[in-house]
């Protein structure tokens, strides 16, 4: 069995701890068994090795997302990487065709879609079997999860049955698909056995190819990356589900949450306060999450939620804290922290000069033995200077070893990288120059 998890989001609804390139599935707020804190993913991930089954895990993101992914997980999983962001029915079409083509899995190879971010527990993964085993036994071409509804809810997609559904995780046959209808709608459906669309979909790979064939019949992976716009930008529900003559549902009855809102999220966190979080007296249901070196003060609040990250600082009522993605646009600007797969990387300031001149100052960890790539830049310079740890600097070719108190000057145009010894390497970075974006970098192989 194949596994494919969908990795996206744009990091809106849990701003400022999420933003374009750390969306909440990546942030470590969860209680790990080991007595720490895991990431969504990682819990996810977690989960599907100790579940028992027998998987091999895909995950399809984009570009913006595969160092998160690649630092929180390791090399274990295998990456599929979206030359743009369209929607779910392109994203998973390009993930199957992977499989098919280069990790060359047979057409009647069973595959499981599902997303990255699902707060559940042991039966879900339990369910994902049964619906394996039901388009093993050609119960239907397209198997989905349905959860069973907790409430009549006006944000999920719902799914109909054939008759009533019935116990120990059977398959049966869809009737018709309802789109997150109101809640008065919503409750007659459950009366007819509606379950919730749980995202998770089910079918052979060889399905799927002929699915993607009437848009793109070609030779190599390659080419449908460099097709990929030729994918129509729809989600999958829309494109294969709602069209395909034979679908099969099963239900899932246990714990099942998105914790894409700060309300739903503060439910799950293991403590209230996170950080240097100083809690005066008379704080009721208050959730503080500080990840800035400064110290945080909450008193005399109910039924609130504070979060300070270097993206910027939000306090809400819980109940109003999912309006956060009306305003997301106005707040969120470049990513002032990030995860990549050699380490993590903070700014610290940024200023722009009355002559056009820009400086921007960072902080950036290498994790022990991990390097940035040999690279260079066409309008900036450079100073790092290394505050812990040891490691090796390359400049133009010649190599030296490097400890804290090191500065290190790299001018416009040379070519330089850095990597960290058997324990982290962190040093402050002042870049000066104009303009100082991401996009100003030119990477080269290095033989270290």
């Amino acid at each position: 069995m194949q596994l494919i998890l969908l990795s996206g989001g744009s990091g809106k609804r849990l701003w400022p701890l999420s933003n374009n390139a750390r969306s909440k599935q990546f942030l470590p707020v969860l209680a790990s068994p080991n007595g720490g804190k895991e990431s969504m993913i990682q819990r996810l991930v977690r989960q599907i090795y100790s579940s028992g089954l027998n998987a091999d895990i895909t995950i399809a993101t984009n570009t913006g997302q595969r160092d998160s992914i690649i630092s929180q997980l390791g090399e274990k999983v295998k990456i599929v990487l979206e030359p743009e962001r369209r929607d779910t029915f392109p994203a998973i079409a390009l993930s199957t065709i992977f499989l098919a083509m280069e990790k060359k899995c047979p057409e009647d190879e069973v595959v499981v879609v599902m997303p990255c971010d699902a707060y559940t527990e042991e039966g879900y993964f339990e369910v994902i079997g049964r619906m394996a085993e039901a388009v093993n036994q050609n119960a239907a071409d397209l198997v989905l999860m349905g959860i069973a509804p907790t409430a009549p809810s006006e944000k999920y997609g719902y799914i109909v049955p054939e008759t009533s559904v019935p116990g120990n995780g059977q398959w049966i046959a869809v009737k018709r698909f309802a789109e997150k209808p109101s809640a008065e709608k919503a409750a007659e459906l459950i009366k007819e056995h509606a379950m919730w669309n749980g995202g998770v979909f089910a079918f052979r790979l060889g399905y799927m190819e002929e699915v993607v064939g009437k848009y793109i019949n070609a030779s190599s992976f390659d080419e449908v990356v460099n097709r990929y716009s030729e994918l129509p930008a729809i989600s999958f529900d829309y494109e294969v589900v709602e069209k395909a003559k034979s679908v099969a549902v099963v239900c899932y009855d246990g714990l099942w949450k998105d914790l894409g809102t700060w309300n739903t999220l503060c439910e799950e966190l293991p403590e209230s306060y996170f950080g240097k979080v100083v809690a005066g007296e008379g704080n009721v249901n208050v959730h503080a999450i500080n990840e800035l070196n400064i110290p945080m003060f909450v008193s005399g609040l109910k039924d609130t939620v504070v979060a300070a990250s270097p993206d910027g600082i939000m306090v809400s009522g819980k109940a109003e804290s999912e309006k956060i993605k009306d305003y997301a646009d106005q707040l969120i600007t470049r990513p002032m922290y990030e995860e990549r797969r050699w380490g993590t990387y903070k700014v610290l300031d940024a200023v722009t000069y009355k002559d056009g001149r820009e400086s921007l100052t960072k902080t950036i960890t290498l994790n022990p033995g991990k390097h940035i790539s040999y690279q260079v830049h066409h309008h900036r310079k450079e100073v790092w200077t290394v505050v812990e740890g040891e490691g090796e600097f390359v400049l133009d070719g010649e190599r030296r070893t490097v400890h804290p108190d090191d500065v290190l000057v790299i001018p416009v145009g040379h070519f330089h990288a850095i990597k960290a010894g058997a324990k982290p390497l962190t040093f402050i970075e002042v870049q000066i120059g104009s303009p100082l974006i991401e996009e100003d970098i030119d990477r080269f192989d290095y033989q270290w």
